[in-house]
């Protein structure tokens, strides 16, 4: 998955895992929460967005003779037709809640200090850069990743194998209630005063568990079409959830469901270079998140796999899933540039770290299945001021190619 595994406090600490699971929470209102002991190349202006686009956006459920890469991409129009229904960017303004609860201010604050102690423990680099947002999208983006984290860790967790379908139906049920207004705990209280402040659609949220409930009933995937789809739920949706928070420059001239799609294609690349990554773990799980086809057509068998020797075929196998995932981090450079300068830091510090786990796959010798591939302290160092410089970049202009002409 695209978070680290927690430690216990995260899991237990709130002991929300327990309480899903056996489906005895009710959802409170902010003030009576408990406290907690201690997470396409794309045409058109989106600015003039008419009704003839909301008529184009269909269930993902509904569409099955649709490519996924179509599926998900009428998501991301409806996502960025949302946005700017409300508005093209948040400025630098404290934005207030829409209703105050009465008591329920040092709350919230304690909600969101706890959900930047989750952040700065378990994605030290992406909160670093959080640091140079501005307070109201910084707290924002913490409240998303312990609302991702903590789904994640319901199939992924030390708890996981406790999980059932039904576990995650209220895991759902639960965060209907959180766009209601109706959280259950602190953690959830942040996020739904988040979901309160910015133009944030609950779908992207529905989609990520859906991803959950595909890692408990799939461990194949026949092709890319249903690895692409896979991707998406549990990871493309992040950055989906992430653009309204992060905001538009106001100079961009880029389209809204551009900077969408590159958001989008970040998600995908960071997934797809988890999975290669961690070949030889989830093999040992019995999963394998590789296409068969193509592992067919490069001579490689599901038993070549859990044998774990890396061979000539293995090695050009792994060249062109890397190629893939480089292109999708391409895809994803064209739209960080686009982001309000004060988001674009720990944007341009993912893409760049995570990008270099490809390069340590090489370094390995495509070895991924008892070699981990990761970034050592001093290259994260020193690919920190390379993403701040990156960050400087103004956003497209008129005549860029991201843009239409």
């Amino acid at each position: 998955m695209w978070v680290l595994s927690p430690g216990p406090d995260i899991v237990s600490g709130f002991g929300f895992l327990d309480s899903i699971r056996d489906g005895k929470w009710k959802p409170h209102s902010i003030a009576s929460l408990p406290r907690c002991r201690s997470s396409f190349i794309c045409q058109g202006n989106s600015r003039n967005y008419s009704s003839a686009i909301s008529s184009m956006v269909t269930s993902i459920a509904a569409e099955t003779t649709l490519s996924s890469e179509r599926k998900v991409y009428d998501v991301v129009l409806k996502q960025a037709a949302l946005v700017n229904r409300k508005f093209r960017s948040i400025d630098d303004r404290e934005v207030e809640p829409e209703i105050a609860v009465p008591g329920s201010s040092m709350l919230l604050s304690e909600a969101y200090n706890r959900c930047g102690e989750v952040c700065a423990e378990y994605a030290k680099t992406f909160y670093l850069g959080t640091m140079l947002m501005t307070p109201e999208r910084q707290r924002a983006i913490w409240a998303i990743y312990v609302w991702c984290r903590r789904t994640d860790e319901l199939v992924d967790g030390p708890n996981a194998s406790h999980i059932t379908p039904a576990a995650l139906d209220r895991w759902e049920v639960r965060l209907e209630d959180i766009f209601r207004g109706r959280p259950f705990d602190m953690l959830d209280a942040a996020l739904a005063d988040t979901v309160s402040k910015f133009p944030v659609d609950i779908q992207p949220f529905r989609d990520m568990i859906e991803g959950m409930r595909m890692d408990l009933r799939k461990t194949r995937y026949r092709n890319f079409d249903e690895l692409y789809m896979y991707c998406y739920y549990v990871a493309g949706t992040v950055g989906l959830m992430s653009v309204p928070v992060m905001g538009i420059d106001p100079k961009s001239s880029a389209t809204t469901e551009c900077v969408y799609h590159a958001a989008l294609s970040l998600g995908l690349a960071n997934q797809l270079t988890n999975i290669l990554r961690d070949v030889g773990e989830d093999a040992g799980r019995g999963r394998i998140y590789l296409p068969q086809d193509e592992l067919i057509q490069a001579g490689l068998s599901e038993e070549d796999i859990f044998a774990g020797k890396v061979t000539d075929k293995w090695r050009s196998f792994m060249k062109k899933q890397i190629k893939r995932a480089r292109k999708f981090f391409d895809d994803a450079e064209n739209g960080v540039k686009e982001l309000s300068s004060a988001s674009r830091w720990p944007v341009w510090a993912s893409l760049l770290l995570y990008r270099q786990i490809l390069d340590e796959i090489e370094v390995n010798d495509y070895n991924n299945f008892t070699k981990r591939a990761y970034v050592s302290k001093p290259k994260k160092i020193l690919a920190l001021p390379l993403a701040y410089a990156k960050s400087l970049t103004p956003p497209s202009s008129r005549t860029s190619s991201f843009v239409k002409a």
